[in-house]
């Protein structure tokens, strides 16, 4: 216990350093100790939430994302296209798939570590069919690598939610509505590496190929997602794209592997 102890007072004047290391120490003075040590011990015990409750999160949070947003409903042309672009694409990597339309103008898709996709209207609207596979065949990528899952647990490490995920056992504790909705901020703010964003466009084309469906769809997306990029409709986009590579190099690496595939471009594609 004693050791356990000093590593928390270590942990805590880490935090002390690494709070003052871009701003004035004259803000450290007035610094309560006793508070200090009990935020560390809240970070220490959400960094080493399991699996299985960050699964529970990620559930809690579709669960409320879908309630604060218009889902289209089963027999809405946007759901019914969806579910006939998405046949035959049920888990990825032993996770479920399920995918759901929000009813909105912006142009963005996500999907979340328990296998949960959720594509915008306002995408679905400006794209082909291919196109909108592609831009669902990156997204689930992230879920692959694990991206989304570690997103989602740098957010609740993040976003002030630490009382929320102060939990014992292997139950976590229930986040309030508020909790949750500075949650979905952080996550919608959240940005991948540039490495992680070609690794999701390369898993992406992988899937596709995989389940029957052509890559180059991929390359269609984004190189009609980067003739939007700049445009005052198209706020919701920019975020979206806003830290991933070049549009002009990943659509090139995606061109590249499908003539190096042998793959030919679907009819429409203006891409060589």
């Amino acid at each position: 216990m004693k050791k356990i102890l000093n590593s928390i007072r270590i942990y805590a004047a880490a935090l002390i350093l690494a709070g003052c290391s871009a701003v004035s120490f004259t803000g450290c003075s007035s610094l309560n100790m006793d508070s200090l040590m009990s935020g560390a011990g809240k970070a220490v015990q959400a960094a080493t939430i399991s699996d299985s409750q960050i699964q529970g999160y990620v559930r809690e949070y579709v669960a409320y994302s879908d309630k604060q947003n218009k889902v289209a409903p089963a027999n809405s042309p946007y759901s019914v296209r969806l579910a006939k672009l998405t046949q035959g694409l049920t888990s990825v990597d032993g996770i479920p798939l399920n995918f759901k339309v929000y009813l909105t103008d912006d142009i963005n898709a996500f999907a979340c570590a328990d296998g949960s996709v959720r594509v915008y209207s306002g995408l679905m609207d400006r794209m082909t069919d291919d196109e909108v596979l592609g831009v669902i065949g990156h997204e689930i990528g992230h879920v692959a690598h694990k991206d989304t899952k570690n997103a989602f647990k740098n957010s609740l490490l993040t976003s002030a939610l630490l009382d929320g995920v102060a939990s014992t056992g292997s139950t976590a504790a229930a986040l309030t509505s508020s909790q949750l909705g500075k949650l979905g901020e952080s996550l919608v703010n959240a940005k991948f590496s540039q490495k992680q964003e070609s690794n999701a466009d390369d898993y992406g084309y992988d899937f596709l190929k995989y389940n029957g469906k052509n890559p180059w769809a991929m390359a269609m997306a984004f190189q009609k997602l980067g003739a939007m990029e700049g445009r005052a409709s198209s706020a919701g986009l920019s975020q979206m794209f806003s830290s991933h590579p070049s549009t002009p190099k990943r659509i090139s690496h995606i061109v590249d592997r499908c003539h190096k595939d042998g793959i030919q471009p679907p009819a429409g594609c203006t891409l060589k």
